[in-house]
């Protein structure tokens, strides 16, 4: 390879690697390896790069028909009640662009909730696709978005459906702070709309669940093995259900979409999760690890510390806001101290506690929460107003004309009227504030200035907006 000798190219990465924090609590769930399906633990002590494979025909690839990935796919939907099932190696935002492409034709409008990852608006990008928002309702307390009850979803779909055809829907269930839906009741309403004989397709972002959307009636549902279960980073599954499914068009859309050249590892990691995920083994130690999450929480309450309920007890979601302490200024403090949040937002820190959280958590967490709440503490934070939004929004330029538009950097007060060009993005894990093409009216430029001193040094007080022509 040609070029000069330089300064170690790796050890930026490597330093960073070798490091231990003292209580990390972020993805992916196997927590550095403490949860590894044992199978994959196995072959990882195998000669290391032995198991780094091409797409040999014994082996094959989740686009072939034969090999061992197809048999372990068609396994895979078997036990999952599924009646097709692909493996990712690019994350699920991959799989999510891909299975969106697959249910849409160029030019349909698709119906997106306001808490979508920004994969989904990249898939729009690329297959001419015109994205629909529909609001959701909001916690005061955190700011975050809530999932939608069913009345509130099928005032969306008429709505939708009143100023034109849709192709398909999108649910996220659950929320990344794990939250969740009544998925059937939601399901069920977009099947029985009136969009043709056999209602609306349905996709769920299952990227932090377990595959129940299934059992629920979803038509095509993508799950994230890393963050639900004990796969490595970048391993997913697509699952797919019923006669709204056209197969061909989603391989088609996978094919322009995946690697010619998945990992072998990362194809292993799919199948090993699954199986240890569904073994008895495996949901044993699923159950004793969200025991110990039941038990964290039952632990910080008693040290009256604002935690959120939802549905997931290896999310473990504080409310800084009512103890008066931004979440971000909470994840600086506590980075310092070895612990490391998967989620910080304005009025919370979210936990992801993992398939085997660390050792004395309880005691260890709660110790250093409330040390937080002494040094940083203070008076509530105001609630958390929702954006000034229709319950259903259109864009008023088409997004990748938007996005490609040459654009002008203005300040933010001064962007009324503008179209932005570029999505406003403060925070991993992609969900935007603002997405190109949408109009700035006065009350939603006041309200992304409002959320400019909700996320300091997270969104800049510039906007880029579309040049005027």
């Amino acid at each position: 390879m040609a070029g000069a000798r330089g300064p170690g190219i790796a050890e930026p990465l490597l330093a960073v690697l070798r490091q231990k924090a003292p209580l990390p609590l972020h993805l992916p769930s196997h927590g550095r390896g403490a949860a590894l399906a044992p199978e994959l633990r196995r072959l990882l002590r195998q000669r290391p790069g032995s198991w780094d494979l091409p797409e040999l025909p014994a082996f094959g690839g989740p686009l072939e028909s034969e090999g061992a990935v197809a048999e372990a796919q068609r396994r895979a939907a078997t036990a999952l009640g599924a009646d097709a099932c692909w493996f990712g190696v690019n994350g699920a935002s991959g799989l999510l662009q891909a299975a969106l492409l697959g249910l849409c034709p160029p030019g349909s409008r698709v119906l997106l909730p306001r808490n979508l990852h920004r994969s989904l608006l990249h898939a729009c990008v690329l297959g001419d696709l015109e994205p629909v928002l529909y609001g959701l309702p909001l916690d005061p307390t955190t700011g975050h978005w809530l999932p939608p009850p069913p009345e509130h979803l099928r005032r969306v779909l008429m709505e939708a459906l009143r100023q034109g055809p849709i192709a398909a829907l999108v649910l996220v269930d659950p929320t990344y702070q794990g939250r969740g839906a009544d998925l059937a009741a939601l399901v069920a309403l977009a099947h029985g709309c009136a969009a043709g004989s056999g209602g609306l397709p349905v996709l769920v972002d299952q990227a932090h669940g377990d595959g129940s959307a299934l059992a629920a009636g979803a038509d095509l549902v993508v799950l994230s093995l890393q963050k639900a279960a004990s796969g490595l980073a970048q391993s997913a599954v697509l699952l797919a259900q019923g006669l709204r499914i056209d197969r061909q068009a989603l391989e088609r859309s996978l094919l322009w979409l995946q690697t010619s050249s998945p990992s072998a590892l990362l194809l292993a990691s799919c199948a090993t999760a699954l199986d240890e995920g569904l073994s008895a083994a495996g949901q044993r130690r699923r159950r004793r690890a969200e025991r110990r999450g039941l038990e964290l929480r039952q632990r910080l309450e008693a040290l009256d510390l604002p935690v959120v309920r939802n549905d997931d007890p290896l999310r473990l979601v504080l409310a800084t806001a009512p103890m008066g302490i931004n979440g971000l200024e909470a994840d600086a403090w506590l980075l310092k101290r070895g612990v490391i949040a998967e989620l910080p937002e304005p009025g919370s820190l979210t936990f992801c506690l993992g398939l085997r959280p660390p050792p004395g958590l309880p005691r260890r967490l709660g110790h250093q929460l409330l040390a937080l709440r002494g040094a940083l503490g203070g008076p509530p934070l105001p609630p958390f107003a929702p954006p000034p939004l229709p319950l259903v929004a259109s864009l008023d330029l088409p997004l990748g004309v938007a996005w490609r538009a040459n654009a002008v950097e203005r300040p933010l007060r001064e962007a009324t009227g503008a179209i932005a060009a570029r999505p406003l993005v403060p925070y991993p894990p992609g969900i935007p504030l603002l997405i190109p093409g949408e109009r700035l009216d006065g009350d939603r430029s006041r309200w992304l200035l409002e959320q400019r001193h909700q996320w300091p040094g997270q969104i800049a007080d510039t906007l880029w907006v579309v040049a005027p022509v």
